[in-house]
Formats: structure tokens, sequence, C-alpha cells
């Protein structure tokens, strides 16, 4: 029964973080540049681990309930979304991926940790996926079963976030030409701005209804 709670886990916590979305292009442009990707990958994964113990040992209903936090963090995940996918659209534009950046103006540690604690905490559906959907299915189950659910949820998001991270630097080489680098900041730009727009609908929803 623990094993099966903790495959359960594995794969709807695998369900919940691989679709593409915020977290998920930032690693990838990081593993791209080969610029503390490992680093954004494990601030990633220890956001993961807090937020689903939240989840499934209790604290889902007492954040999703407190509709005041959840307003500030889906605003600044807005206004978060809309500058990183601007930021994306104009390097697009530029197209000057072949020029070589130095190491100095390559973003630093600091930077990485700030915007990789932006792009995770500031996304409402973070919360969504970790607290209020794993956190329910994983308060379904009792003592040990829910511990190991909960193990399963949590090496999903380490096999995952690690496994993106070191790919996307493998394959940099190819993933840096030119052209691809381009069509990828097209599409984290567009991703950006599709989740923000979704973030808005829900806003105005919420709104509309209180």
């Amino acid at each position: 029964m623990v094993t099966a709670a903790l495959l359960k886990g594995l794969i709807l916590g695998a369900g919940m973080i691989i679709p593409i979305g915020a977290q998920n292009s930032f690693i990838l442009n990081q593993g791209i540049k080969r610029n503390h990707h490992i680093l954004a990958a494990t601030i990633c994964i220890i956001c993961d681990v807090l937020l689903i113990s939240i989840g499934i040992f209790g604290g889902g209903k007492l954040i999703s309930s407190n509709e005041l936090l959840m307003l500030f963090i889906t605003i600044g995940g807005i206004l978060f979304l809309l500058i990183y996918g601007g930021m994306s659209f104009r390097s697009a534009l530029r197209n000057q991926y072949h020029r070589v950046e130095s190491v100095d103006k390559r973003p630093s540690r600091k930077m990485i940790i700030v915007t990789t604690f932006a792009v995770t905490l500031l996304n409402p559906h973070v919360y969504l996926d970790t607290i209020i959907i794993l956190g329910s299915v994983g308060g379904t189950f009792e003592g040990e079963d829910r511990v190991a659910f909960a193990v399963g949820t949590i090496l999903a998001s380490v096999l995952w976030f690690y496994a993106l991270a070191i790919a996307a630097a493998k394959l940099a080489p190819w993933l840096s030409r030119s052209k691809v680098q381009q069509t990828i900041d097209i599409i984290v730009g567009m991703i950006m701005f599709v989740v923000a727009y979704t973030l808005v609908d829900s806003l105005v929803t919420t709104l509309s209804q209180s």
C-alpha cells in the first residue's frame, strides 16, 4: 500500500510539474546559458518540497482561504510574467545571440536566486498545483501512506528539475544556436504572456463574483 501511494504521488506530481510553464521555461533558459542552472533547479525543488508539505500535511486550507494574500500573489505574478515575457520578446527581436556574453554581463548568482524565487512564488498556479491539488489528494491518505505520497510527489520534482537543467546544459551547443535561441525566446515570451492572461482572467472573474 505504501508503494502504491508513492507511485501515485510520483505520477500525479509529474503531471503537475512537467507541463511547460514559467518555472520550466526559466530553468530551460538557464540550462542553455549554463548559468547557475543547478542552483535554480535546486531552489525550485526546495519551494516544491515546502509547498507540497504544507498542502499535504494540513496548511492548504489556511493559505487558499486567505483571499488578500492570493490577490497580492496574483497581481505580483501578472506583473512579473509580463516583464519577463517582454524581456524574452525583446531578446528575440534584437537577435544578438551570435554575440558571446562576457562573464561580467551574465546574471549574478544573487540575481538568479531572486528571479527563481520570483518565477516560482509569484505564480499562483504553483500554489494551485502543489498546495490545493496535491494537498487535497495527499489528505486522503493516512499515516505512512500520506508520507509515501508526499515523498513520491517530491521525487517527481527532484527528477524533473534536475533532468531539465542538466539536459538543457548538455544540449546547449545546439540549443544556443541563434535561430534556436530566438525561437525559444519567442516561445518563452508567449508562455509568459498566456499565463499572465489566464491570471488576469481569473482575477477579473474572482473580483466580479465578490
